[in-house]
């Protein structure tokens, strides 16, 4: 089978058949010989043999079986349908690939059992990307179309579909609106309305104004004739980019996809840009895969937040699946955030897409006046800034922004007292259980266990004997609190994973807020300050400099022009200097050259594998790396932090890291993928997790 563009078929080496075995004709199985004697089923006339997909995650069963379809069957059973199958005895879901003349199979085909849904709900576009996506992160086609297709709701499906909206006269295309603050702004946008497909990777100015550009260059492409994809980190930047589009397109012309919809109605919005009611989506992660037609742009977000992987296998990155997408279908490509990652800036040096970022003199009149409360003139004036938590400095900042408006007050950590330790002689307060962190949750509250929830009212260290804690992290609750007490009078609001504020009014408030959950304030943050710096800095993870000024620049582009950011780290670090110049490609561009020189992602391509012991060496033995592989490790892996220790999930787990060069990839993810295949067919009892370019290696 071949797709629309005549490049590889879905499944790989399936176009290899020998022609002799191909032309045999299709001859109904055991079971169905019997029922066409007793004149129930008879082959469909016209291209009797479907090839559907069974949705069945076995490593060595990824790939398409044929069927034969029965001739009451013969209308409904469409290309890209909801059929159910019998596989191995039992009935299970399929989607219905294409219907062909003959089949391949030298043996007897069943007949399809029933068609779910006449919907074709997989499109030949959406077919080919998952395949792809399947092969580069060693995956198999039932995964992903999982991540892809949403689960059915037949009364959603007999609704009447809404008609399309009239699209307006003329177009935006002669206002650059946003984008003329970018030297390469309109041209871009004269390269979408002429429906050519530009792929560039944006630094985007300080401030709101991002959705408006997002918004604009999806009114272009809709012009052009094409459709446009959005895909967004979480449910606020998306109501943030579906109230620039309404505003931009008007009501009726898009719809936003997020899983709080609920699942009948995020399925009708589906069903609407399946059917091509609407060409414009914007949503999360899962919105990577929707069926747009005639896709002309795709836009991602702020790629480097960790809530863009996914979690699901084959863990795919809406990065790489976009990147695909415009590849394979001839769109434009947009990859925008306040800070760049190393793996769009490879994109860059690669050639693959341009830099569109503003001109310096455009970012010092919008950028923030950022000083670091850790460096040497500040330690001079203050000596107990080098212990204090919020520095002379902090705090002057704040007292005056606070006539002004309100203050963002950014905490790495949520909680209380989310890390304790002995008070005499610092060592970890360990729960005596299961070895797991004490924390605190009030000031009036008894030390639980972080791990297993057990109260540990009676700790006493092992090693000096003392019966006091002290803390070793402050959460943004404590941080309210002690704030409370320095601003008597000044409202104090929190948000994070108990309550994540989406705005916040121009009135003076100290605003606590742990990363990613900062709120819009109105008009802007009078100031900023960036708390516990060492936190972010100190963490055991190759991303730790590159994900400290992500989530530090995203604070500070939240508070006025010139306005005053404080960050608590020593002036002198690259992550320090880079918010302070507002130079994030400089950043970038020497965290790449690091990694290269040091042989990590995104220079190399990594292969991250975990399971026991056992099931790990198996694997190890059964696979042929490509030339030039190295294996790191096997390393022993702590136990999940929510698994009690005689939970089966706290058992003894090993994880190894395959590293080859960047060329050698798709032979990695093959190799991988055909022991992985092996030791299914095996049967064996533990299925080991492959993840090809793992967020985290540490």
């Amino acid at each position: 089978m071949r797709d629309d563009d005549g490049g590889a078929g879905l499944i790989p080496g399936l176009d290899e058949v020998p022609r002799a075995a191909a032309e045999r004709p299709a001859r109904p199985g055991k079971r169905g010989r019997a029922a066409a004697r007793k004149g129930a089923l008879t082959p469909a006339d016209t291209l009797p043999v479907a090839r559907v997909a069974v949705d069945v995650p076995l490593a060595h069963l990824d790939r398409p079986f044929d069927y034969l379809v029965p001739a009451r069957l013969d209308e409904q059973a469409v290309p890209g349908c909801r059929v159910r199958v019998r596989f191995a005895g039992q009935l299970v879901d399929g989607l219905l690939l294409e219907r062909v003349a003959e089949s391949a199979h030298e043996g007897r085909l069943a007949y399809l059992e029933r068609v779910v849904s006449p919907e074709p709900v997989l499109t030949p576009q959406v077919a080919a990307l998952a395949r792809e996506v399947a092969d580069r992160y060693a995956g198999t086609l039932a995964d992903v179309l999982r991540l892809a297709i949403p689960p059915r709701h037949a009364r959603v499906e007999a609704e009447t579909p809404p008609a399309a909206p009239a699209a307006p006269a003329g177009g935006p295309a002669l206002d650059p609106g946003p984008w003329r603050e970018y030297p390469a702004g309109p041209a871009f946008l004269a390269a979408l309305a002429d429906g050519r497909a530009p792929r560039a990777v944006w630094t985007a100015l300080p401030g709101p104004a991002w959705t408006a550009a997002i918004a604009r260059a999806v009114a272009v492409t809709l012009a052009a004739g094409r459709g446009a994809l959005v895909v967004l980190a979480d449910g606020r930047d998306v109501a943030r980019a579906d109230a620039a589009l309404t505003a931009e397109l008007g009501e009726g012309r898009h719809v936003a996809l997020t899983a709080e919809l609920g699942p009948a109605e995020r399925y009708r919005r589906w069903l609407a840009v399946l059917r091509g009611a609407v060409r414009a989506v914007v949503g999360t992660r899962a919105a990577m895969f929707a069926p747009v037609a005639d896709l002309g742009l795709v836009v991602l977000w702020d790629d480097g937040d960790d809530v863009h992987a996914e979690p699901h296998a084959p863990y795919p990155h809406p990065r790489e699946v976009l990147a695909l997408r415009a590849h394979r279908g001839g769109a434009a490509a947009l990859f925008g955030g306040f800070t760049r990652t190393t793996e769009t800036t490879q994109l860059v040096e690669s050639g693959w897409a341009h830099a569109l970022a503003p001109e310096r003199t455009r970012i010092r009149r919008v950028m923030p006046r950022v000083r670091p409360a850790g460096d040497d003139a500040e330690l001079a004036r203050d000596g107990a800034a080098r212990t204090a938590r919020l520095s002379h400095l902090a705090f002057e900042t704040a007292r005056r922004a606070l006539a002004d408006g309100p203050v963002l007050v950014q905490v790495p950590r949520r909680g209380y007292l989310p890390g304790l330790a002995c008070g005499r002689c610092r060592a970890p307060a360990r729960c005596a259980a299961c070895q797991g962190p004490l924390a605190l949750r009030s000031s009036h509250a008894i030390p639980y266990c972080r791990w297993c929830g057990r109260i540990a009212g009676d700790w006493r260290c092992p090693a000096c004997g003392h019966i006091r804690v002290r803390a070793v992290v402050v959460g943004a609750r404590r941080t309210a609190e002690e704030l409370g007490r320095a601003f008597p009078g000044v409202k104090v609001r929190t948000s994070g994973r108990d309550g994540v504020l989406d705005t916040v009014g121009a009135e003076p408030a100290l605003v606590v807020s742990t990363p990613g959950a900062e709120p819009v304030a109105d008009g802007g943050y009078a100031a900023a300050l960036l708390l516990d710096g060492w936190v972010l800095l100190g963490r055991p993870d190759l991303r730790a400099g590159e994900e400290t000024l992500r989530r530090w620049m995203n604070a500070a582009a939240l508070v006025r022009p010139s306005a005053p950011v404080v960050v608590a780290a020593e002036g002198a670090l690259p992550a320090v200097q880079a918010l302070i110049r507002w130079d994030p490609v400089t950043f970038a561009e020497r965290e790449l050259a690091e990694r290269r020189g040091a042989g990590f992602p995104p220079a190399v391509r990594m292969a991250s594998l975990t399971a026991s012991p056992a099931a790990l060496r198996e694997l190890l033995a059964e696979v042929r790396l490509p030339e030039g592989a190295e294996v790191l490790g096997p390393v022993p892996l702590p136990a999940p932090p929510s698994a009690a220790p005689a939970d089966a999930e706290g058992r003894d787990r090993e994880r190894a890291l395959i590293r080859v060069p960047r060329r050698a990839g798709p032979q990695l993810a093959r190799a991988l993928k055909e022991a992985q295949g092996v030791r299914s067919a095996r049967k064996a009892p533990e299925t080991v997790r492959i993840q090809i370019d793992p967020l985290e290696l540490v």
